[in-house]
């Protein structure tokens, strides 16, 4: 079987004592969406409007400690502002920081897969593109000049090579821990049909292949923890 469930003090130590997000507010959005995109082991969709109202909450915070120092508020409601904009800011670093590290590791597979393109943002693919133009210069100028031309392609072992066997891809048969928001029903995820199906009932915790539940990953039907 490709999955398996823990009982409920399991699940807090595997989770961080990590909170079922119910609500819909920014901050926890990013949060989720943060988590998500650290769990799941290809590029997911970037969350551009998410992210735009996080930066201006953020510029709205500083406006307002701005405000606060200057008129001799309180020190706690200093502090307790300066709190919030942080973890605000700490997020929108980490899901940022997160997504760049899959681009600069995946950057090849990414540019010539238009699905996973169309998921960067504009930011990103000029910082994609940047990566594969230096790589390519500093490949050509150190090893593949010196190779016999058979060997120059930098995405290829050798001219021979139907595909670009040299090219780095996220390993979707990944076990991932994940939970769903509603009760869905038996699904089939093993895709041979020899296992049995599996019930994914809200809050508890699957340990299943991320090639199985991408398409619920998605459409925000799973979290991955």
């Amino acid at each position: 079987m490709d999955s398996g469930t823990w009982d409920g003090s399991a699940a807090a130590a595997v989770t961080d004592d990590y909170d079922f997000l119910s609500s819909t507010n920014d901050a926890e959005l990013l949060k989720r969406a943060w988590r998500t995109e650290k769990a799941a082991p290809e590029i997911l969709q970037f969350e551009a409007g998410l992210v735009d109202r996080s930066r201006e909450q953020i510029q709205l915070v500083e406006e307002t400690l701005e405000e606060l120092m200057t008129s001799g508020s309180d020190p706690l409601t200093v502090s307790l502002n300066q709190m919030d904009m942080d973890r605000t800011l700490f997020l929108l670093r980490s899901y940022l920081r997160t997504r760049l590290q899959k681009i600069e590791k995946y950057m090849v597979h990414i540019h010539k897969n238009t699905e996973l393109w169309n998921r960067l943002s504009e930011q990103e693919q000029k910082f994609a593109k940047r990566c594969i133009e230096d790589l390519e210069e500093h490949f050509e100028k150190s090893v593949l000049s010196k190779l016999p031309d058979r060997y120059k392609s930098s995405v290829k072992q050798s001219v021979i090579s139907e595909e670009d066997d040299m090219v780095p891809e996220p390993q979707l048969d990944t076990y991932v821990i994940c939970r769903t928001k509603r009760s869905l029903g038996a699904l089939q995820l093993d895709n041979s049909g020899i296992e049995d199906p599996v019930d994914l009932d809200p809050g508890d915790l699957y340990a299943v292949r991320y090639k199985s539940i991408k398409s619920l990953v998605y459409s925000g039907q799973v979290e991955l923890v």
